[in-house]
């Protein structure tokens, strides 16, 4: 039998060491799912319930396992669905590979069933590397040079092979003009700064007195080192939030997360700071950071085309973050600098971890969400790999869960979308099918994909060694973060058009499913349902009823700020119900122990 390019593009798929490729079907990659028959399932065909899961989930899987995340999906709608994920891997720096099916080549241009301009479609999602096939010759050097770029680029790129193509006999390009040919692999590679840039850097670190370092996710392979240039210049160390499994939470200079999730302490390095070093972060809210020329200050990228734009550096090195951090280190200098900022760093470390566990403790109506997550943090195992969704449910995230060594945890972090918890936690799996893997998911997110998503997660369970996936949703009915956004940037009660949404029984939908599901609706069952999930022999669906009342505040907001927004909150919201119409003044209040201490 002749080897078809669809089976070309698997076979090629399986020598760059592709085990899992996240999909879903359509007439317009028949051809491909025809040769995954013939490859009996080499790579795996993961199925999602829609398209854009597939996607996140080959974003979940390329962030946890460090290797590429592939997807598929058909032409026209199929290819459109991918979009957001991709986006998600765009704005995360994320390598994933997606092959998308097009209409036959002589129905182009035709205004053909599903025929959408997907060059023109994709050009931006991927624009490092989009390529459409229409003769077996460009392959393999496209596939290879779209994986390639991926990794090089840490970006999505696309291949775009109309249905007749895939079916056609394949023939490698020849050695003649105007062909192409190709080679597998790639080596590692490391860049790093000059001499002199890496002198300068030093001599504005050893100037500081009170340094602050901030890191991302370019951070993670460098965690010995960012913690022997934390010690030597007595400096605390910032997390953004992708970087927010680079060093361990334990460590009492780590004032964990920064921005409008952040931390106090975190909020306060960077304002009281004199000099600045960013490694491997784009983080890009600089009310945040330390005011324009109060601060000296040093960044680390491995990406020049996102250095120095954030704040005004003195110095950018351009280079792998361990590679220059083990360069930079012999010329940096431990004496000279008095206790007095380390100590103060890591006393708002310990005041902030004792404010987060009052907060906690507080009472809610029915169950106070900072509770749900701070139950969780003491029983999550060393190997956790932790997935979080966007909304208010990201706040507790940051906040209340201890990253420990060996820990990993992510979410969508530049593009902030709705959505990637559930399939990020099923990537996850599927990159560490031995490890505990758990979502935590606000009730919008869940209804908006979660649900379908989880039976996904039952069709699987049986591939995976370590069964726990467990997925918290966090119900109270709410689009939690955009109405406290209203209330506290337009002064607004909530919208219940906009912000209500049904109660779903979550745990239930679970259960009907084959899988575990408990309906959390009092404070004292919280822990046992932990345990329960930690105990199942499958994926677990924990559903939490929270508190909408209960505030996200702002690590910057001075305290009358934040009793003015629980004012205008109770103005003219009756409508919202006792919670509120009974006092979230003094609930505030109550949520902010210490507070004139602060």
């Amino acid at each position: 039998m002749s080897t078809k390019v669809s089976d070309h593009i698997l076979e090629r798929l399986r020598a760059w060491g592709v085990e899992e490729v996240f999909g879903y079907p359509g007439d317009g990659i028949n051809g491909l799912l025809a040769a995954w028959g013939r490859a009996e399932d080499r790579p795996r065909f993961i199925q999602s319930r829609h398209e854009e899961m597939s996607a996140f989930e080959a974003v979940g899987y390329a962030k946890f396992s460090g290797r590429i995340g592939v997807c598929a999906a058909t032409s026209g709608p199929g290819a459109i669905h991918l979009l957001n994920g991709l986006y998600d891997a765009k704005l995360d720096h994320v390598p994933v590979l997606a092959i998308v099916g097009q209409t036959n080549r002589t129905a182009m241009g035709g205004s053909y069933q599903q025929e959408v301009d997907l060059h023109s479609l994709y050009k931006d999602v991927a624009s490092e590397f989009v390529e459409t096939v229409t003769v077996p010759e460009q392959l393999p050097n496209v596939l290879d040079r779209a994986i390639r770029t991926a990794y090089a680029r840490r970006c999505p790129t696309a291949l775009i092979i109309p249905g007749d193509v895939q079916e056609l006999d394949y023939s490698p390009p020849t050695h003649a003009f105007k062909m192409v040919p190709s080679s597998l692999g790639m080596s590692e590679f490391t860049a790093t700064p000059t001499d002199e840039a890496l002198r300068r850097a030093a001599d504005v670190l050893n100037a500081g007195e009170k340094v602050a370092i901030l890191v991302g996710q370019g951070a993670a392979g460098a965690v010995a080192e960012v913690r022997e240039v934390a010690e030597l210049l007595g400096a605390g160390v910032a997390k953004a939030l992708l970087g927010k499994d680079v060093l361990s939470d334990e460590l009492p200079y780590v004032t964990g997360p920064i921005g409008l999730l952040g931390s106090r302490p975190s909020y306060e390095l960077m304002r009281d700071c004199d000099t600045l070093l960013t490694i491997g972060s784009s983080f890009p809210y600089t009310q945040f950071m330390p005011e324009f020329g109060k601060a000296r200050a040093v960044q680390i990228d491995i990406d020049a085309h996102m250095i120095g734009m954030r704040y005004p550096y003195e110095v950018n090195l351009v280079g792998d973050a361990q590679a220059t951090l083990r360069r930079l280190i012999p010329l940096l200098k431990a004496d000279g600098r008095g206790r007095e900022w380390h100590d103060t760093v890591c006393a708002n470390v310990k005041r902030w971890h004792a404010t987060m566990e009052r907060r906690a403790a507080v009472s809610a109506d029915p169950i106070n969400p900072e509770y749900v997550a701070r139950s969780l943090d003491a029983l999550l195992p060393d190997n956790a790999i932790l997935t979080s969704d966007s909304g208010s449910v990201a706040n507790w995230y940051a906040r209340h869960i201890t990253m420990r060594p060996g820990m990993r945890g992510s979410l969508s972090g530049t593009l902030a979308t709705m959505g990637p918890g559930v399939p990020y936690a099923i990537g996850a799996k599927f990159a560490h099918p031995d490890r505990p893997v758990f979502a935590l998911v606000g009730d919008g997110a869940m209804q908006m994909n979660g649900l379908a998503e989880m039976i996904t997660a039952a069709k699987y369970r049986d591939r995976w060694s370590d069964p726990r996936l467990v997925v918290a949703v966090w119900n109270n009915q709410d689009l939690n973060q955009v109405t406290w956004e209203m209330r506290a940037m337009e002064g607004a009660p909530s919208f219940l058009p906009s912000q209500s949404i049904p109660d779903v029984h979550y745990a239930a939908f679970a259960r009907s499913l084959g899988l575990t599901g408990i309906r959390v609706e009092k404070p004292e069952d919280v822990e046992a349902a932990w345990r329960a999930g930690l105990e199942a022999d499958g994926p677990a669906v924990l559903e939490f009823l929270t508190d909408p009342a209960v505030p996200p505040i702002p690590p910057h907001a001075s305290w009358e700020q934040m009793e003015a927004t629980a004012a205008s909150i109770l103005k003219g919201d009756a409508d919202r119900g006792s919670v509120i119409k009974q006092g979230l003044k003094a609930k505030v209040q109550e949520f902010l122990p210490g507070r004139a201490k602060q």
